[in-house]
C-alpha cells in the first residue's frame, strides 16, 4: 500500500508539472502566432529583437523544467575534514596575529607559574596533531615528536616562522588522515594507542579528540592575545558578545 500511495503522489505531482509546462508553451506559441500575423507591419530590427526575447523566454522555461542535480551525501571523511578546517583556520590566524617578539609571552603571577608560553601553546597543539594524525594513518610521527613529558615539540623550533610552519604542517597531515576515514575503518580498534587513554582506541575517537584538544588550547591562545591587547582574528568585526543593557 505504501508503494502505491507514494507512486500516486509522484504521478500527480509530475502530471501537474507537465500541465504547467504545456500551459506555458501554449502561451508562447500563441504569442508567436500573433507576431506572425503582424510581421509585415514590424520593422526588421524590431522583429529580430522580439524573436530574441521569445527565444530567451523559451530557454528559461526549459531550464526551469529541467531537474536539479542531486546534492552529494555527506561522508565520514567530508564531515571530519570540515570540522578540522574550521579549527585550523581559527588557530593559524591566531598564531599569525601574535607578533614575533610576543611569542615568548606567558602570564605573570604565582597563579600562572609553570604555564606554557604562547610559543609552547602553539607547538604543543602541533605536536599532538602530528602524533594523533600519524596514528590514524598507521605511521610513526616525525622524529623527536612525542607526547611524552610536556609534549611541547622539538626544542629547535624557536622563531615564529618555524613554529607556524610546524603548525601548518601538522594540519596538512590531519587532512590526509581525515581523507582516509570511512565507515569501515573509523571504528576499527587500533593495535597501538598513540596516547595512553583507553577510550582513544579508534580512528574516529582520535579525530574527535584532536578537534576538542585543539579547541581547548585555542581558547587559551585567545586569552594570551587579549592580554596583549590583540583582538583574535575570528572575533574582529563581530558584534559584542555581551552588549550593554538598554
Amino acid at each position: 500500500m505504501s508503494a502505491d500511495v507514494g507512486g500516486s503522489k509522484w504521478y500527480h505531482a509530475f502530471e501537474a508539472e507537465v500541465d504547467l509546462c504545456c500551459g506555458q508553451m501554449a502561451g508562447y506559441l500563441d504569442q508567436a502566432m500573433r507576431l506572425k500575423n503582424h510581421m509585415s507591419r514590424i520593422p526588421l530590427r524590431s522583429t529580430q529583437l522580439v524573436l530574441a526575447m521569445l527565444m530567451a523566454c523559451l530557454t528559461a522555461a526549459a531550464q526551469q523544467s529541467s531537474p536539479t542535480k542531486p546534492v552529494s551525501s555527506p561522508t565520514m571523511s567530508s564531515m571530519t575534514q570540515a570540522q578540522l578546517g574550521m579549527i585550523e583556520r581559527q588557530l593559524i590566524a591566531a598564531a599569525e596575529a601574535m607578533p614575533d617578539d610576543k611569542y615568548s609571552f606567558a602570564p605573570a603571577g604565582a597563579e600562572f607559574s609553570g604555564v606554557r608560553s604562547f610559543a609552547l601553546e602553539v607547538r604543543h597543539v602541533a605536536t599532538a596533531n602530528f602524533v594523533i594524525y600519524s596514528a590514524i594513518l598507521g605511521q610513526d610521527p616525525p622524529p623527536s615528536v612525542t607526547v611524552d613529558g610536556a609534549a611541547n615539540g622539538p626544542e629547535n623550533l624557536q622563531s615564529k616562522q618555524q613554529i607556524l610552519q610546524y603548525l601548518k604542517d601538522s594540519f596538512a597531515l590531519g587532512h590526509k588522515a581525515m581523507a582516509t576515514l570511512n565507515n569501515e575503518n573509523a571504528l576499527a580498534p587500533l593495535d597501538k594507542l598513540p596516547i595512553a587513554i583507553p577510550s582513544l582506541n579508534t580512528r574516529l575517537a582520535l579525530a574527535i579528540f584532536s578537534f576538542s584538544h585543539t579547541s581547548d588550547h585555542y581558547g587559551q591562545i585567545v586569552e594570551y592575545l587579549r592580554m596583549n591587547s590583540i583582538v583574535p582574528p575570528a572575533s574582529a568585526g563581530q558584534p559584542p558578545a555581551n552588549p550593554p543593557a538598554k
